[in-house]
């Protein structure tokens, strides 16, 4: 497995591990909800970022997407799901793009203890997601820059 930064090529790939990752791990969302997140996402111009994705081979099993050294976005394929890749993926954000900061649905309780396990706390709440809907955000940052 090697993480590599994105390129356009990836893209469809990329969205494709997004929707499973989101429909195996964000159960809150509502149906009306996934939709229009999703059409969302499609149009995100991925260069506003950095992007890098996890590849097995040629096929891109999870990405993660920085900026201003907050981790912005970090999805995994759920088949990989467990063995260790989501930390190898935040492990590269911290080392090599100097993250610190990430924001996490209250509700996706697997992603806020898997954040808190690699030293992440609270630092803020949010009784709302970016784009005003009832999806409570916690802002995390890092504690400590060793994992």
């Amino acid at each position: 497995m090697e993480i590599k930064p994105y390129q356009e090529t990836d893209r469809e790939q990329l969205l494709d591990v997004w929707e499973k990752s989101v429909l195996a791990t964000h159960h809150f969302l509502s149906p009306e909800d996934f939709i229009s997140i999703k059409a969302m996402v499609r149009e995100i111009d991925f260069s506003r970022f950095e992007v890098h994705c996890l590849m097995d081979e040629s096929r891109v099993i999870g990405f993660l997407g920085v900026a201003e050294k907050k981790v912005e976005m970090l999805f995994l394929d759920p088949h990989y799901f467990g063995q260790g890749l989501g930390k190898k993926l935040i492990n590269f954000a911290i080392v090599q793009l100097k993250a610190h900061k990430v924001d996490v649905n209250e509700q996706n309780v697997g992603a806020v203890a898997f954040y808190e396990n690699l030293g992440f706390a609270t630092y803020e709440r949010s009784d709302k997601d970016d784009q005003g809907n009832d999806y409570p955000i916690l802002r995390m940052k890092l504690r400590t820059r060793n994992i």
